[in-house]
C-alpha cells in the first residue's frame, strides 16, 4: 500500500525504513482527546492499502462520528504497533507468519479482523507486448535467454529484475540466486517509482521484467503477463534463503488490537464487517493514483455510488 477529511486528522509518517529511526512508541495525537471516539489506522504505502483506509476513515468520521488518525509504517513495524496498541487496526495484511506465530498465537496481543475479501498475488510479470513478440519469455526457464534485452545500467551485465520498495514482501533476490538466473534484482524504491519506471518502459515500448501484485490498478494502464514460476506447493517459502517457487495466492486479511477488538465499540465492529472486492479497490485506487483524487474525494465518490455494499457494515 494518509487520509484527508472534514474532521481535524492527524498525519503522523512513521519512517521505519531503511536508516530511519523507529517511531512506533509515538501514539496518536488523539489518544488523550477528551469527549472524542478515535481510532488509529495502520496505512501501508500502496495504493491498494490506501483505498482500504480512505473508504474506512471516510465511514468511520461521517457515519459512526468517528475521528481517525493515519500512521504511514512499514509492514512488519506496523505489526509491532499493532501489538503496542499504537494503531488500532490493519486492513491489509499479504501474510506475516513470524509476526502472526509471535503476537496472535504467543502473546494474544492481536487478532484476526477476518478477510479483506481480495485475493493478493504478487509475481514476475513481463510487458504484454513484449510477450506477444516473444512468447516463451513467459516460462522461468527461458528468462536468461531475454537477459540481454532486459539489462539497464543499474543491473549492470545482468538482466534487470525491477522491485519496488525493500520493505515489500519479496523473494526475489532468493529466486534469482535459486533458480541460477542471470538477473540482478534493482529496487526502485517505492510503489510510485516502480509505476514510474513501468510507464517509461511502456511508453517507449520497451521490454522489462518487474516484480508486481494484484489486485492493483496499473493493469488497466499497462497490461502486463506473468511468467510462470516453478509451481508453489505449501512449506516451498518456509526457507527464504532456499526459496525457488512462485508467490502463493493470499487471501488478505486484517488484523486488529486485541484490547481494542474487545472494548473498541462501534469502530471495532465496523472494521471487522469491512470486506468489498477487488473490483472495488481498484475503483478507488485509480481515482486515487491515476485521477489525482484526494483519498477522502476518491472514498466519497465511491461510497456515494456503492450504499448497498457498506451498508451492511455498519454496526
Amino acid at each position: 500500500m494518509r487520509l484527508r477529511t472534514t474532521a481535524v486528522v492527524g498525519s503522523l509518517v512513521l519512517l521505519t525504513g531503511c536508516g530511519a529511526a523507529d517511531m512506533t512508541q509515538q501514539a496518536s495525537p488523539f489518544a488523550n482527546a477528551r469527549g472524542t471516539k478515535t481510532v488509529t489506522l495502520s496505512v501501508q504505502s500502496w495504493v491498494g492499502a490506501q483505498a482500504n483506509v480512505a473508504v474506512a476513515q471516510y465511514l468511520l468520521e461521517h457515519e459512526l462520528g468517528y475521528r481517525v488518525d493515519t500512521v504511514q509504517v512499514d509492514e512488519v513495524p506496523a505489526w509491532d504497533a499493532l501489538s503496542q496498541g499504537r494503531v488500532d487496526a490493519i486492513l491489509e495484511d499479504w501474510g506475516h507468519p513470524e509476526q502472526e506465530q509471535r503476537y496472535v498465537e504467543d502473546k494474544k496481543t492481536i487478532v484476526n479482523g477476518g478477510g479483506l475479501g481480495v485475493t493478493g498475488h504478487i509475481g514476475w510479470f513481463v510487458p504484454t507486448y513484449f510477450a506477444e513478440e516473444h512468447p516463451d519469455v513467459t516460462d522461468w526457464k527461458n528468462l536468461d535467454k531475454y537477459a540481454g534485452l532486459l539489462r539497464t545500467p543499474e543491473s549492470g551485465g545482468k538482466g534487470q529484475l525491477m522491485d519496488g520498495s525493500p520493505s515489500y514482501v519479496t523473494n526475489d533476490q532468493a529466486l534469482v540466486k535459486n533458480l541460477d538466473l542471470d538477473y540482478k534484482v534493482v529496487f526502485a524504491g517505492s510503489e510510485a517509482a516502480q509505476i514510474t519506471q513501468i510507464k517509461q518502459f511502456a511508453k517507449e515500448k520497451k521490454p522489462f521484467l518487474t516484480y508486481w501484485y494484484s489486485p492493483q490498478w496499473l493493469f488497466e494502464k499497462v497490461p502486463m503477463t506473468e511468467v510462470k514460476l516453478p509451481p508453489y506447493e505449501d512449506g516451498c517459502d518456509a526457507d527464504p534463503a532456499k526459496v525457488d517457487c512462485a508467490y502463493p495466492h493470499t487471501p488478505l486479511q486484517k488484523y486488529l488490537n486485541a484490547g481494542f477488538a474487545k472494548d473498541g465499540g462501534e469502530a471495532a465492529a465496523f472494521l471487522k464487517k469491512f470486506r468489498w472486492t477487488t473490483e472495488d479497490q481498484n475503483e478507488v485506487s485509480l481515482m486515487i493514483a491515476e485521477q489525482k483524487l484526494s483519498p477522502e474525494e476518491a472514498a466519497k465518490k465511491w461510497v456515494d455510488s456503492h450504499e448497498s455494499v457498506w451498508k451492511a457494515w455498519l454496526p
